[in-house]
């Protein structure tokens, strides 16, 4: 590299997104197309600052970098300092002005935007996984669920699969109707990871009869029947018995208290099902 150019070091504890492009919305602001940009990620050891320090001494280079732990940081400018290198810290007016504003210490703790954006892409992903493999459309889903929830219609398990997806969990679930076959794919999940719903009777025909009404039917078609709802409820009992999958009664309960049944029963069983785990 000859001595008109430039070396712009971009140095970070973690990715170093951030000085990458701030680097090049500044240096846009120049007619000058004769620099090289190099990015040092994941610096977490003084030496790996030296060895950097030492490159940099050898030719025209500037310094940018994003550094939130304290000691590394101070380790940096002192370095540069010596070898009257030119040095500038994004992120410390800016964390500092925080502070200062909310009258808070910041946590100096690496690649925490990083994990807020994993752990988002990850709650997209189960919300996405939920509406695929809802209500059986796919039973290729069911191998890949973190939960399968099974039940009869009206019993919660879409709105169960759509909380608990937010919660980053993979859920798919499978309607327990008399008529149609269930998938093989069901029995090859292991029971462990299965949770049977259920529910009374009696509050099934109210719901049932309400749901008939908002689709403009008659209250007294058979999906709304006393007979039809014991036959689909004595259907799935024998169904949840053959898995041996644990049940939860809905009836009364609401979808945030279902849903934590849920978690606490694989808790208790040591099942790791948040993240995909």
């Amino acid at each position: 590299m000859d001595k008109e150019s430039l070396l712009i070091y971009l140095v970070s504890d973690s990715i170093g997104e951030t000085a990458e492009q701030v680097a090049k919305a500044a240096v846009s602001q120049f007619i000058f197309e004769n620099y090289e940009i190099r990015r040092y990620p994941f610096i977490n050891e003084k030496q790996q600052i030296t060895e950097m320090i030492q490159e940099a001494k050898q030719q025209r280079s500037i310094i940018i970098f994003t550094m939130v732990v304290p000691e590394l940081k101070i380790f940096l400018e002192e370095e540069t300092k010596k070898y009257n290198i030119p040095c500038i810290d994004i992120m410390s007016p800016i964390i500092e002005g925080f502070s200062n504003i909310l009258h808070s210490t910041p946590k100096r703790e690496p690649g925490l935007i990083r994990k807020l954006d994993e752990k988002y892409f990850k709650k997209v992903e189960a919300i996405e996984f939920a509406v695929k493999y809802d209500d059986g459309k796919d039973p290729r889903g069911l191998k890949k669920a973190d939960i399968v929830l099974i039940g009869i219609s009206r019993t919660s398990k879409t709105p169960l699969s759509m909380y608990l997806a937010h919660k980053n969990i993979k859920v798919a679930n499978v309607p327990l109707v008399p008529e149609v076959a269930l998938p093989q794919e069901l029995f090859d999940v292991p029971s462990k990871k299965i949770i049977g719903l259920t529910t009374n009777p009696m509050k099934l025909i109210e719901i049932r009869q309400e749901r008939l009404k908002a689709l403009g039917l008659k209250s007294e078609a058979n999906y709304a029947s006393i007979e039809r709802i014991l036959e689909e409820l004595e259907y799935a009992d024998a169904i949840m018995k053959k898995l041996g999958c644990p049940v939860i009664d809905v009836s009364t309960k609401a979808v945030e208290e279902s849903a934590s049944i849920i978690l606490e029963i694989f808790r208790e069983i040591g099942y790791k099902v948040i993240n995909g785990k």
